[in-house]
């Protein structure tokens, strides 16, 4: 994300990637104003010609909407802004949707001045504006999963799969067919990524080390790493990020931490450590002072008719700040973030505990 104007209740954005679509989504919300420039059908041009109907002309404005809803599906292309028209050439107080895209400039107002967890998220998403996004490739002997791994989650890509051959039959026989499979692969590989993008061959078996060769006879000279992992498939890529494998490839990403920090909550559960979540767990916490970082989905944090006793979580979670506390907030598109709603979508590691 690239901010291009801030203020306390005035942010214009540049957006630069798909998890900044992500972010966007969670900052724009009803109630709020956002502009852009958009098409609006001008029905003064439309009449007759010709004995015709003649259709109305588009034209090209900027348009600013009263925010009602927003619709964004996970490593979408576009995000979807619902609203009225509050500021146009024309057609003021009629409904509109913003499609907002990567490479597109908004304005996002606020009615108040925006929060210290909009800030923070926001300034997540500029910072990991410089992140190369890396890939990770499951390798088994026949059959390679693609999975791309961006700042908030983990997005599965192409599949190739070996038909015939490759676990029985003669060995010279085998070997050939497995060779092939991989010639198929990389070709595919090359074709699919970025010619600079970060490439880990992971898996539980020797194919990966046997790709990762094929791949430098090719000349691939890109940045790649084989690690072995225990488990293949999706299993195999959460095993990365979960025990920080790739080392600093993908350490500054904000999902390898939070992937971490909820991997550390399910050790304390298990152990009856330093770790509250529940209402009365969590409020108890938060009145002792006991709290180090609270673990919640963004989604969670920002729903309107969620909360904990008789505040909002964007309420509760203020209070962090007064007892010196963290806010991290959490992707649920990622298997690690899935396992956070099971625990009702917040999570506090304590200082002590209860």
């Amino acid at each position: 994300m690239k901010i291009l104007k801030r203020e306390p209740q005035l942010w214009r954005l540049r957006i630069e990637t798909e998890d900044d679509l992500w972010t966007l989504a969670r900052l724009a919300r009803k109630g709020m104003h956002i502009g852009m420039l958009g098409e609006r059908r001008d029905q003064s041009t439309g009449g007759e010609e010709g004995g015709r109907a003649k259709s109305a002309e588009r034209k090209k404005m900027w348009i600013q909407l009263r925010i009602e809803s927003t619709e964004y599906q996970t490593f979408n292309e576009n995000l979807r802004v619902h609203g009225t028209i509050e500021e146009a050439h024309f057609d003021i107080g009629m409904h509109h949707t913003h499609i907002v895209e990567i490479r597109d400039d908004v304005e996002l107002t606020s009615p108040h001045f925006f929060s210290s967890s909009d800030k923070d998220l926001l300034r997540q998403s500029e910072k990991a504006s410089g992140q190369t996004n890396v890939v990770l490739a499951a390798v088994e002997t026949d059959e390679v999963v693609l999975f791309h791994v961006t700042a908030r989650g983990l997005r599965e890509g192409a599949t190739w799969t070996m038909r015939g051959g490759g676990k029985r039959g003669e060995i010279r026989h085998s070997a050939g067919i497995a060779a092939t499979f991989r010639s198929k692969v990389i070709d595919a590989l090359i074709d699919t990524l970025g010619e600079n993008t970060p490439l880990v061959v992971c898996g539980p078996g020797h194919a990966r080390d046997a790709l990762l060769s094929d791949l430098k006879t090719a000349g691939e000279t890109r940045m790649m790493k084989s690690i072995a992992t225990s488990m293949a498939g999706r299993a195999g890529a959460n095993e990365i990020l979960r025990e920080g494998l790739a080392g600093e490839l993908l350490s500054e990403h904000a999902i390898t931490r939070e992937i971490s920090l909820i991997e550390n909550a399910w050790e304390r559960l298990a152990t009856n450590g330093a770790v509250a979540y529940g209402p009365e767990a969590l409020m108890k916490a938060m009145d002792e002072g006991a709290i180090e970082t609270v673990l919640i989905s963004a989604d969670l944090l920002r729903a309107e008719n969620e909360g904990i006793g008789k505040q909002t979580w964007m309420e509760w979670v203020a209070g962090l700040s007064d007892i010196g506390a963290e806010l991290v907030q959490c992707s649920t598109d990622h298997d690690a973030g899935q396992q956070l709603l099971g625990l009702g979508g917040v999570v506090a590691l304590l200082r002590y505990a209860m």
